[in-house]
């Protein structure tokens, strides 16, 4: 699959084997660390399962990466990323998308998404690896985001930063609410 809507498994599936590689992990013990199935990692890695926005958190806070190592495409030397492309997460259990649109380079440690969320569930996250700020900035419509329990009503042009490696939610308080987010890992 490489309709440019939709990420590539293969991303996924090389990312995966390099990173558990590189940090020394058999299957069986990056499946224990990250809470999934050694079944489910085996299929990601053969480039064969389909995996969720939290599976693939899961597995970076696991191996001590940011999320966007995970599903990073190799980047040409210019980047054009139109509205309603790129390598786009769904969670599991909201309707929030996620759209990497840069990831870090090496040596630097921040990453920027295009996130897009409709009313309903809350897209609950759990924390990131230690250290990770999450900063938003409100593109259309209205968000509550930010650690559980310290929840802030954001609306368009407001911008917000807070702790990423505690649980922490985003939930759309309007119809075709949309933001930019840069996670920061330090």
């Amino acid at each position: 699959m490489t309709d440019g809507s939709r990420m590539p498994r293969e991303w996924v599936a090389a990312a995966l084997r390099r990173e558990r590689t590189r940090a020394g992990l058999s299957l069986s013990e990056l499946a224990k660390r990250a809470g999934i199935a050694k079944s489910t990692l085996s299929q990601l890695e053969a480039a064969t399962g389909n995996p969720g926005i939290e599976t693939l958190w899961a597995l970076a806070v696991a191996l001590g990466v940011p999320f966007s190592v995970l599903v990073e495409s190799p980047a040409p030397a210019v980047t054009v990323i139109r509205a309603g492309e790129g390598p786009t997460m769904h969670a599991e259990n909201s309707s929030y998308a996620g759209t990497l649109l840069s990831a870090g380079p090496t040596g630097v440690r921040r990453d920027i998404y295009h996130g897009a969320l409709e009313p309903g569930a809350a897209r609950e996250s759990d924390p990131h690896i230690p250290g990770s700020v999450e900063h938003l900035v409100i593109s259309t419509g209205r968000l509550l985001a930010g650690p559980c329990g310290e929840t802030v009503e954001l609306g368009v042009g407001d911008y917000m930063s807070y702790r990423g490696d505690v649980p922490h939610a985003y939930e759309a308080l309007e119809p075709g609410t949309t933001f930019v987010m840069i996670m920061q890992h330090t």
